[in-house]
């Protein structure tokens, strides 16, 4: 099942034997996709949808992948790769002038795009999720996220840092739900290019020497082989 706050892409473009198997590709690297056959189409998910990636072909019938690229650089929209014929050089310079964040040229191997998309949204401004106020028990735990302490329920009181303070945030926002490493880079450090993948591994470590009773065996903040990590616990607020 694909994260529900995982980074959503619109994919656009008129070739059904793109468009579809990019958007089943997509969704088994664990992004949320959204397929629109047309410029058209593709304003109307813009305008009801969070989009945080757009993959858009400039060769389409109706309005072209470089006006609709204009407008979303206009309307200060999410970054845009483009995708591109062999012979449409010109196309290429002129999307890049635009405020295209990248461009690919068809045909294209799935992986060298999924490549390409990581390294763009990791450039992207961060869009770092709000720490939320109020006390919240889980385990033997209460977090206290205004105060960065965590309380244990023997009365042991402990002070963690505000990175560890914003991912147990996170997950005690969603209580036994798998996210990824990148969905939690996304929503901790940004997607900024210094930011690498084992940032939050190291993030993990430091937090379980803090909750979990043995680290090295670790029972409350777990990993999924493959798929990222997962708070096993139940989650309510501290009165």
């Amino acid at each position: 099942m694909t994260d529900p706050i995982a980074p959503q892409i619109l994919i656009v473009d008129d070739a059904r034997d793109i468009r579809e198997p990019l958007g089943q590709y997509m969704r088994k690297q664990g992004y949320r996709t959204r397929l629109a056959a047309n410029a058209a189409e593709a304003r109307e998910i813009l305008a009801d949808a969070a989009i945080h990636f757009v993959i858009l072909d400039i060769m389409m019938p109706g309005e072209d992948g470089l006006s609709l690229c204009r407008w979303l650089v206009a309307q200060g929209g999410p970054p845009v790769l483009l995708l591109t014929a062999m012979a449409d050089e010109t196309d290429r310079i002129v999307g890049l002038e635009l405020g295209a964040d990248d461009y690919l040229v068809k045909p294209f191997n799935p992986r060298e795009l999924l490549a390409r998309v990581r390294a763009v949204l990791r450039r992207s401004p961060p869009e770092i999720a709000p720490t939320p106020s109020g006390k919240r028990k889980f385990a033997n735990w209460t977090h206290d996220p205004d105060a960065l302490k965590l309380q244990h329920a023997d009365g042991q009181l402990i002070d963690i840092t505000t990175a560890e303070n914003r991912l147990l945030s996170i997950f005690l926002d969603q209580p036994r739900t798998v996210l990824s490493r990148a969905t939690l880079l996304d929503l901790t450090a940004g997607r900024e290019a210094k930011v690498y993948d084992r940032a939050i591994d190291n993030q993990i470590s430091r937090l379980r020497r803090k909750i979990e009773p043995d680290p090295k065996n670790p029972q409350i903040l777990v990993t999924e082989w493959g798929g990222g990590y997962r708070l096993v616990a139940d989650v309510e607020v501290a009165p």
